[in-house]
């Protein structure tokens, strides 16, 4: 068997940055700027400013990113919020934090995004936004979703956990929507030294809300207007992001060479890939296929060194967790396909061309 090729190794990034991870968790802990502060405050102006928006708000993680988003836009009790049933489950804990209910739709059959043509049956008086996901790194339909929501007076909101620096029609996402979600999560493509995450606008209002609430429900110390939520980015993950946040072009840049190395030379027609449309640009935080004998397949990887993963194996709809809503098999027909027949394949911005290599080669030899 030949040498192990990981499905994302941290470890070279850090190997490569040492003396900057270091230096930078350093300042901190000589300035004690430990709970929010200098540090976590300069990385939400260098975010904001790579996103292409006035504000952004550093927190705990994104699935806090996801809640706040939500209270900052009203939603509470009573209302329903159109999610993917194609996506990590935090974007639908978002909106059950509020008391809210997510209500699920289908993706498409070829990107595997929120499918924007099923909205529209998905809409009841009780509906207040949309929440679309750039899952995998691949923009969603935001214009189409824009398009539904105009007609029924509805926000859109972005979760971008998984697609830093992709772009939707030449704007970057995070710039899109009413308001829009990042997570820093360790193997996000833009990843802290351990949690945190990011909530962008361009309204003020939504900003200054949000920063009340991450921080207790105070806009004055010892002040409580609201109830509120111990949220807040800490200092050591605001420096280390800081860090990143550098590199995150170059990084960037070398996912997508490689993502389209392996569309075009992955050429077994028992692999379906995802596919991107000519508005988008895609970041490949995740590089995904399709193919019937999904188990077989990474165990015959794994017998050859590569370990390959599932993403996600059960769709939003019918886990455990929402089976009081009612859902059953068929109601999100593709979502339920891709869940049964997804892999996910090796890819990180270190990965050297003999790895790249070993695994078309790997593909391309399946039978």
């Amino acid at each position: 068997m030949s040498a192990q090729i990981r499905r994302i190794d941290l470890t070279r990034d850090y190997d490569a940055h040492r003396q900057e991870y270091q230096e930078a968790i350093e300042n901190v802990c000589r300035d004690t700027a430990f709970s929010g502060g200098k540090y976590a405050d300069a990385f939400d102006r260098e975010f904001a400013a790579y996103v292409g928006v006035p504000y952004a708000c550093g927190v705990n993680n994104g699935t806090s990113a996801l809640h706040l988003a939500m209270l900052a836009l009203g939603v509470g009790p009573g209302d329903e919020v159109i999610v993917p049933a194609n996506t990590y489950i935090a974007t639908a804990w978002g909106v059950s934090y509020t008391g809210a209910v997510p209500v699920f739709a289908d993706c498409t059959a070829d990107t595997w995004e929120l499918d924007v043509s099923r909205l529209e049956e998905r809409i009841t008086p009780r509906t207040r936004g949309i929440l679309g996901v750039h899952l995998y790194g691949q923009p969603f339909d935001y214009a189409g979703a824009r398009e539904v929501a105009d007609r029924h007076g509805l926000f859109v909101a972005e979760d971008c956990a998984q697609a830093h620096g992709a772009k939707f029609q030449g704007r970057n996402v995070g710039a899109l929507g009413d308001i829009a979600c990042f997570s820093f999560y360790p193997g996000k493509n833009l990843y802290a030294f351990g949690e945190g995450g990011s909530v962008t606008c361009r309204e003020e209002a939504y900003h200054r809300h949000m920063t009340r609430l991450k921080n207790q429900g105070c806009d004055v110390a010892y002040y409580h207007d609201e109830i509120g939520y111990n949220y807040r980015l800490e200092g050591l993950q605001g420096a280390v992001l800081s860090v990143s946040l550098k590199y995150l072009p170059g990084w960037t840049a070398r996912r997508q060479e490689i993502g389209r190395r392996y569309e075009r030379e992955i050429t077994n027609p028992l692999i379906q890939m995802q596919v991107h449309p000519a508005c988008t640009e895609p970041v490949y935080h995740l590089f995904v296929v399709q193919m019937e004998e999904r188990d077989r397949f990474i165990r015959y990887m794994a017998d050859q060194g590569v370990e390959c993963h599932r993403h996600y194996p059960v769709p939003c709809h019918l886990q455990k967790a929402y089976a009081h809503l009612g859902y059953g098999r068929g109601d999100c027909p593709n979502a339920e396909r891709l869940a049964e027949r997804c892999v996910t394949l090796p890819l990180f911005p270190e990965m050297r061309e003999d790895e790249i290599a070993r695994v078309i080669e790997l593909c391309n030899g399946f039978r």
